[in-house]
């Protein structure tokens, strides 16, 4: 099997049963990342537990708008930094947290860069501050339709 078949199979495998998908109720960080003009967005749920004296992720979670190259890149990585400290999981890049998937085609680079920013956007500290605050963060849908929208004005030719 070629690369591309074989990226193409992995894809399909994580496209068929998503891990964690949907929002975690409780979670102790918040993170989104995207451009909601391009349709990319990713938004990343985190839930800590004390372990050996350490805090760890105990479940993440995500929720995406995005191709499904995006959505298998979620999946892998919330089940990879499951068990880690907040600094262990930033030390992740995203070519690490798409490592199951095998090497992503540089078209799809970007998804990893997605998830990576969603988990930096959720375990900073700034936000991680902000999620604990609120008793409920808003959903995708209540961010897109929040966002102001914009007017196009066609100029007529002459």
């Amino acid at each position: 099997m070629n690369a591309p078949e074989d990226f193409s199979r992995r894809i399909e495998e994580a496209i068929r049963s998503p891990k964690n998908l949907g929002e975690l109720e409780g979670a102790d960080a918040v993170g989104t990342v995207g451009n909601a003009d391009c349709g990319d967005m990713l938004r990343m749920w985190i839930k800590f537990k004390e372990e050996d004296g350490k805090r760890v992720i105990d479940r993440a979670t995500f929720q995406t708008f995005g191709c499904e190259t995006a959505i298998a890149v979620a999946s892998v990585a919330t089940e990879l930094i499951a068990g880690k400290t907040a600094e262990e999981a930033l030390a992740m890049g995203g070519s690490e947290l798409s490592a199951p998937l095998g090497p992503l085609p540089p078209v799809k680079i970007h998804c990893a860069q997605l998830v990576e920013g969603a988990l930096r956007s959720a375990l900073s500290p700034e936000d991680s501050q902000q999620a604990s605050n609120q008793s409920v963060a808003p959903t995708l849908l209540q961010q897109f339709q929040q966002q102001a929208p914009k007017k196009i004005v066609l100029e007529p030719s002459k």
